[in-house]
């Protein structure tokens, strides 16, 4: 028998239809539940071949186990070791390579020195920075962010000089960027589930959270609506994940990735809709079992991008998503996700260079 667990925190209505959903199939020798958790001991394998991970990001201990789990054999979704080296302004960079409109960004330092630093640890910074040049790149208004971090928290929009150091003075020791706003006339959120099964839903980020869903017009062209799914697809191919969403700000046309780092994204049928809840669920439950089945005790059974073993030196902007495209439109179709693929020797690479932190930046702002 093998057993898919669905590890997550205070949300309810999607873990409990995922679990429904994959036990009413009544496939032969496999069944889901809602994850336990014991003893967790080094390199011992878990009960689970498959486990469908909500909550990691919030809880230290349970990222720990997903990787003691993961060396075992468990096909983690997703990749607890890519999830804990991914952050957003990496994502951007990564966007660019492979040819996926972004809005300008830069990296910006910590406005305080981390704890257990001293200025004598960052000889290398130039400061000030170059204010002037980095505001006339970005351009006002714009958007002032973590480059690792989620959930609107601590985003800011910025009118001015005085306004950003304003709010970059309240930042701490977080690490932001500093992104162009894009003022959009349509805007998209996209599940991709398995790589390339895709679900795209109007959105409305300016609405009331229970509302974001509900959009009056229709989306524009059917043209558009075939380059955001490709973009999707080409994605979350480099960056290796199973369960994500994609945001897009169109303007002039032009579908701009604003937000493509959400491992474990809002899934909830009072937010997203009954329609949208149901294509989710039903992809989910699909892909776990796929994995599930494809799932080899003792060996490395989780999905490593196209980043880890090609580089994105060689994810050129003209190259093809590695998938097969599905149709524009918000898909109902089941679509097959694909076995989990086995990690190269680059990979391997990847885990340790996750490991390293580097510190960040100490910049004392300039008073406009």
């Amino acid at each position: 028998m093998k057993k898919i667990g669905i590890l997550h925190g205070m949300e309810s209505s999607f873990p409990e239809a995922v679990v429904e959903r994959i036990n009413s199939k009544g496939i032969k020798d496999i069944k889901a539940e809602i994850a336990k958790i014991d003893v967790v001991s080094q390199a011992e394998p878990t009960e689970y071949a498959v486990i469908i991970d909500r909550i990691s990001q919030d809880v230290p201990f349970y990222r720990a186990y997903l990787k003691n789990a993961a060396i075992s054999g468990t096909a983690v979704i997703n990749n607890p070791f890519w999830w804990s080296a991914d952050e957003k302004f990496f994502n951007n960079a990564l966007a660019v390579q492979i040819g996926v409109p972004v809005p300008k960004t830069v990296l910006l330092p910590s406005v305080e020195r981390p704890t257990d630093t001293s200025e004598d640890s960052f000889k290398n910074l130039h400061f000030p920075l170059s204010w002037d040049a980095i505001f006339n790149h970005i351009g006002f208004p714009a958007y002032m962010k973590p480059h690792s971090g989620g959930g609107w928290k601590s985003v800011y929009k910025i009118n001015n000089r005085e306004e950003f150091f304003e709010a970059y003075h309240e930042t701490g020791q977080l690490v932001m960027m500093l992104q162009e706003e894009i003022v959009f006339e349509e805007y998209y959120r996209c599940y991709c589930i398995g790589g390339d099964n895709v679900r795209i839903m109007q959105y409305e980020p300016r609405n009331p959270h229970h509302l974001r869903y509900v959009v009056d017009s229709k989306p524009s062209s059917a043209k558009l609506l075939k380059t955001i799914e490709d973009y999707v697809i080409k994605l979350n191919k480099a960056l290796g994940y199973d369960f994500n969403t994609v945001e897009f700000a169109v303007k002039d046309g032009i579908p701009y990735a604003i937000d493509f780092c959400n491992p474990a994204p809002d899934a909830d049928v009072n937010s997203v809709g009954q329609e949208n809840f149901d294509w989710v669920v039903e992809a989910a439950a699909n892909l776990a079992i796929e994995r599930a089945k494809a799932q080899k005790p003792g060996q490395d059974n989780l999905t490593w991008g196209s980043f880890v073993s090609k580089g994105a030196l060689k994810l050129s902007p003209a190259s093809k998503p590695a998938a097969k495209a599905t149709p524009a439109k918000p898909a109902t179709k089941e679509a097959a996700p694909k076995a989990a693929k086995t990690a190269t020797a680059k990979a391997e690479s990847v885990k340790k260079e996750a490991a390293k932190k580097a510190p960040a930046k100490k910049a004392v702002a300039e008073k406009a």
